[in-house]
């Protein structure tokens, strides 16, 4: 089976690591819900960070403030198809991706006259989802797979995933970014598998390609049959951290920190991650259970998802902060990490005064937006940010500000060297061109190094 280094891809497990975990009874409430239910409140201590019930008119497609489509077959100079060897494309059309108007998403993989493939793929906007520091997130989704098996499903490959914000804009530095496969199944078998994938490709610490991972039989009612609620479960509360997998409340996979070596776990897990559903065709998972995809395999049997939440739990307020749903005023400190949209940008605890979150992994033709900035009639003439840098010797770069494109020209800009560490903070200001407005702002990063050079923790303008 032919492998392209450098490329998500997920695998069936081989691990098995069976637990149980608290709040199984809540899950498995929201399993048994009827089709069209809204995701249940979250259990006390837990708060709602994201969800879309994919509410609608029927044929209509997904709220684009919550997500985007990738399509074709790749990212844009990313490996050919989608790194794994599926044969579809990925398309924005409602035959592939809709709400059918009972509160549920449909992606439905469609054969044409011609015999080729379309489906869908749609990923979080947000790529900040990670625990806080000492707490927990739960990333969980109401899903029907395909309602298909024998050789009619051969080839379907449906997946509830998450990728490391830092592949978003880069796409050659998998599996080291991490990827976090909640729920995939292929051949219709009534089996759900969870993967971690992280490290070197190939083998590495984490048994690349095929990761490590665990897989089990849908409870009660096949996973063709009925919804299943898939649940991750990622807790920085204990020692050594830890990443659960659940189906229905009940646990039957985890990773933790002491699997493999801290340099490892780090580069796969301190950062923020953005969620994908996708229906596949072919590809080597699939090939891995005997392959098949040929006029016999069934078009148009969707995966239908109910709701996807977020959820976070303790860490004493240290979270993300996620970007507001309405307008920033320029005058008032804005977050960092509280980004509409980036390219290349991780995020981190942060040590700085009031804690939280940072940006961080920012290097050359990195970039971080902050839509709907409201600089008034006045105008600002002053860029102030939270900046810290642990650059190398000799590594130093722009910090500018950008209106409404990356590529635009800066209307002000600092420079920052090393600070004496990537948590050692300090204010820096800048003039700017005077801006009135309201405008979308772009954070862009340049260096004459490709090293990482900087860290921003927040900003703000003044008069």
């Amino acid at each position: 089976m032919s492998e392209t280094s450098g490329i998500p891809r997920r695998r069936r497990a081989l691990v098995a690591v069976l637990s149980t975990l608290g709040l199984a009874a809540a899950l498995a409430t929201a399993a048994a819900l009827p089709a069209d239910a809204s995701a249940p409140t979250p259990p006390t201590g837990w708060s709602q960070v994201f969800v879309d019930d994919f509410n609608g008119t029927a044929g209509t497609g997904v709220n684009t403030s919550n997500w985007q489509y990738a399509t074709g077959t790749s990212y844009p100079g990313g490996p050919a198809n989608w790194g794994t060897g599926e044969v579809e494309t990925m398309t924005n059309s409602t035959s592939n991706v809709a709400l059918d108007g009972n509160g549920n998403l449909r992606i439905t993989p469609v054969r044409n006259a011609a015999g080729n493939w379309t489906s869908g793929r749609i990923e979080t906007n947000r790529t900040d989802f990670q625990p806080p520091a000492g707490g927990k997130l739960r990333v969980e989704a109401r899903i029907q797979m395909p309602n298909v098996t024998g050789t009619a499903a051969e080839g379907y490959w449906p997946a509830f995933w998450m990728l490391g914000a830092p592949y978003r804009g880069n796409y050659q530095n998998w599996p080291g970014v991490g990827e976090l496969d909640i729920m995939e199944n292929v051949q219709g078998m009534n089996r759900v598998w969870a993967t971690m994938h992280c490290g070197t490709n190939p083998g590495g610490p984490c048994n690349e390609t095929t990761g490590i991972g665990n897989n089990v039989p849908c409870p009660g009612s096949t996973c063709q049959s009925a919804f299943h609620t898939y649940t991750l479960e990622w807790d920085r509360s204990v020692s050594p951290e830890t990443i659960r997998f659940l189906v229905d409340g009940t646990q039957f996979h985890s990773v933790n920190a002491s699997q493999v070596d801290a340099t490892t776990w780090a580069n796969a897990t301190n950062h923020g991650f953005f969620i994908i559903l996708n229906v596949a065709m072919g590809g080597a998972f699939p090939d891995a259970f005997g392959g098949g995809l040929d006029s016999g395999t069934q078009s148009g049997v969707p995966m239908v998802v109910d709701y996807v939440q977020v959820l976070s739990a303790g860490g004493g307020g240290g979270g993300t902060t996620p970007p507001p749903s309405g307008g920033r005023d320029a005058y008032s400190t804005i977050q960092a990490e509280s980004f509409n949209g980036q390219n290349g940008v991780g995020t981190e605890t942060t040590t700085d005064s009031g804690g939280g979150q940072n940006i961080a992994s920012l290097a050359n033709g990195d970039w971080a937006l902050y839509q709907n900035v409201d600089f008034g009639s006045t105008g600002a003439t002053q860029f102030v940010a939270r900046v810290a840098s642990g650059a190398a010797g000799g590594v130093s770069g722009l910090v500018e500000v950008r209106l409404d494109s990356p590529t635009a020209t800066p209307v002000g800009s600092f420079s920052i060297a090393n600070t004496g560490g990537w948590q050692s903070w300090r204010t820096v200001p800048a003039n700017i061109s005077r801006v009135t407005g309201t405008h979308s702002v772009y954070l862009t990063f340049t260096s004459g190094q490709p090293a990482d050079f900087v860290n921003v923790n927040w900003f703000n303008f003044g008069h």
